[in-house]
């Protein structure tokens, strides 16, 4: 298993990510959620590197801190995190909190592929 430290904001561990569409990469600050069924992406973001929301075929139902929502499921050409690539990767796109200090949310779709222990202290991920 590989070794990933993890970057603390208080309670919350963040982690660095690659997305690539097709219009260009974006790295991105993530926030570790086991909590959530998806990987959860802001729409800014995905409209930067070519995978518009706005157009997107697939829409998903979501339950957040204020009820339900549905938002739009757009693929990115690749993600990259924690030493893993996934081409087309499914993503949902979400406007996130004006002052939120994350780009998104790395849910339980990605984690479940791998063999993955979340060690709370030292804040690390170790993968296999």
């Amino acid at each position: 298993m590989k070794t990933y430290s993890l970057e603390r904001h208080g309670q919350l561990l963040m982690l660095k990510s690659l997305l690539e569409g097709p219009e260009g990469k974006a790295y991105t600050k993530l926030l570790l959620d086991t909590g959530s069924a998806y990987t959860i992406i802001s729409q800014e973001i995905l409209e930067n590197i070519g995978c518009s929301p706005a157009v997107a075929k697939k829409r998903q139902r979501i339950i957040t801190g204020s009820g339900y929502e549905i938002v739009p499921a757009v693929h990115l050409n690749r993600f990259h995190c924690l030493g893993k690539s996934i081409e087309d990767f499914e993503v949902l796109a979400h406007t996130l909190p004006f002052g939120t200090y994350v780009d998104g949310l790395l849910g339980m779709d990605f984690l479940n592929r791998f063999e993955v222990e979340i060690k709370i202290r030292p804040s690390e991920v170790r993968i296999k």
